[in-house]
């Protein structure tokens, strides 16, 4: 990475270092500077500077992902840093900005999207304001506002990715429908929804501007059956949808027509109809949704071929498998998820035909729990030989030996863009005879002396075949979602609170029998 800073920015940097200094000069500095001064305050972690600098923001636009990006004056890339100061900071200056009086008012759009969630946080102060907090924040900001007596003739757009659960879902909303003049009017192109009812998330998509969305995923705990779906979908309607993620069990029968099948069949038809209607829609989650036999009926009908589709734990059948091979989709996917169905056992000829033609565009391919066994890695690596494009291979839950796992990683070794391999625990770090654990509490329990053993012999064939580059490791649950990091913590705090709430009044009750 390239840290060579610009002549400019190192002025920027030294000027941001004194805080008073450089609040009292802003009024004097060009205004092509500004995008410079925001990037130095953000990197060096100076709030008060951020938000003096968006409070008196002199362009038009402000776009957050551009401003902390890689540029000629800095190139290094700060899109990855979600610091909460720094976030929290900039929100506040928006609204000072359009507080103060029209004549200094510039801004016309404040695009909020661009900043990457990760693990691990690179800002000095290291805490993190994730895609909730960030919606909770922002909310929260728009909703003071319009208690505010403030002529709104000309608002300023903010573009925000929105994360909306049970928890900021009334702040969301109010910001969404303003009561009367709304200095800031926020438009959303990615919306993420959890531990919602149907109703609530139809609400607030209707406000959210479902004309403009790009992404919509609604996961985990918004109980969504087949009849929503269709509701959502025909209701609300989303025609510049690009992304669409569905929750667990959506496509199951609503309770009504449960009893008859052409019932259901005609709900998915409809459902499918809707999806055709969307013609940039190029991703589509569904997992853990059971589809056996309906994957034709599903995306037979799309206009456009798809580059993402999940169909993990679908209970998918032959004709599924069959259908997915020949369609139009297969040769346009770049990911792809086919976890928890006995591939190579059941439909090896079908598999690998879809294989071979997605090889020229598949960049992830997720097999998980699929049943595969030493025999099966032969055929494994001649199907897995064209995909020249693969990126990374996930394979985690398949009982395979140290033995097949060295032939396979020789094989892969072969892949000239390859970068990241997810192993399974292998079989010989468990009891002898015993059966492959299923669960995760179950799969924790293993050899882990003779795990790190292995785990060592498969780095050493990468290193033999000159391929460092590949990281490889073995995440026994699951990849790292900031999402359900940071709402998972929400409802810790929430169970904490509560419990030290019952045991405050236990004490309390205690104290006064005495």
């Amino acid at each position: 990475m390239g840290t060579m800073r610009s002549l400019r920015f190192i002025s920027a940097e030294a000027l941001v270092s004194h805080p008073q200094v450089a609040r009292q000069s802003l009024d004097s500095v060009a205004y092509n500077l500004y995008p410079l001064l925001f990037k130095a305050s953000y990197l060096l972690e100076q709030a008060e500077v951020t938000r003096a600098v968006l409070r008196r923001w002199p362009l038009e636009e402000f776009r957050l992902g551009a401003l902390l990006g890689p540029s000629a004056d800095h190139p290094q890339d700060l899109r990855d840093r979600a610091c909460r100061a720094c976030l929290e900071a900039l929100v506040r200056g928006l609204a000072d900005h359009v507080l103060q009086d029209r004549s200094r008012r510039r801004l016309r759009v404040a695009d909020l999207t661009g900043i990457r969630d990760v693990q691990v946080q690179r800002c000095p102060c290291g805490r993190a304001l994730g895609k909730w907090g960030r919606t909770r924040l922002l909310a929260r900001t728009c909703c003071e506002l319009q208690a505010e007596p403030l002529a709104a003739e000309r608002p300023v757009e903010v573009l925000a990715d929105l994360f909306v659960t049970e928890g900021n879902f009334e702040a969301v909303v109010q910001a969404l429908r303003p009561a009367g003049p709304a200095p800031l009017r926020v438009h959303c192109p990615s919306f993420r929804a959890d531990s919602l009812s149907p109703s609530q998330l139809l609400h607030v998509l209707r406000l959210a501007g479902p004309g403009a969305l790009r992404k919509l995923e609604v996961v985990h705990n918004v109980r969504l059956h087949a009849g929503h779906v269709q509701q959502l979908l025909a209701q609300v309607g989303f025609p510049r949808l690009a992304s669409l993620t569905l929750p667990t069990k959506a496509f199951d029968a609503p309770p009504a027509c449960a009893s008859t099948p052409d019932g259901e069949d005609r709900l998915l038809a409809s459902i499918a109809r809707e999806l055709s209607k969307m013609t940039q829609l190029t991703e589509l989650s569904v997992a853990f949704s059971r589809l056996t036999g309906k994957i034709p009926t599903l995306l037979g009908p799309l206009q456009t071929p798809l580059r993402v589709l999940d169909l993990a734990n679908c209970a998918l059948n032959h004709a599924d498998m069959a259908f997915l091979a020949d369609c139009a989709h297969a040769a346009h996917l770049e990911v792809l998820d086919l976890s928890g169905h006995n591939l190579v056992s059941l439909f090896p000829s079908t598999f690998f035909r879809l294989l071979g033609q997605a090889a020229r565009t598949l960049r992830i391919l997720t097999l998980e729990e699929c049943g595969i066994v030493d025999s099966h890695v032969g055929m494994l690596i001649l199907g897995l030989s064209p995909c020249h494009r693969l990126r990374q291979l996930k394979f985690l839950g398949n009982p395979l030996s140290a033995r097949a796992l060295r032939r396979l990683f020789a094989a892969l070794c072969e892949l000239p863009e390859l970068r990241c391999i997810e192993f399974p625990v292998p079989k010989d770090c468990y009891p002898e005879g015993a059966a492959y654990p299923q669960d995760e509490l179950a799969m924790s329990k293993f050899d882990q002396q003779k795990y790190d053993e292995i785990a060592e012999e498969l780095r050493a064939v990468l290193l033999r075949a000159d391929r460092e580059d590949i990281q490889v490791s073995t995440p026994l649950f699951g990849s790292f979602d900031p999402d359900i990091q940071e709402t998972s913590n929400e409802l810790g705090v929430f169970l904490l609170q509560a419990f030290k709430t019952a045991l405050e009044n236990f004490s309390r009750a205690l104290r006064q029998i005495e």
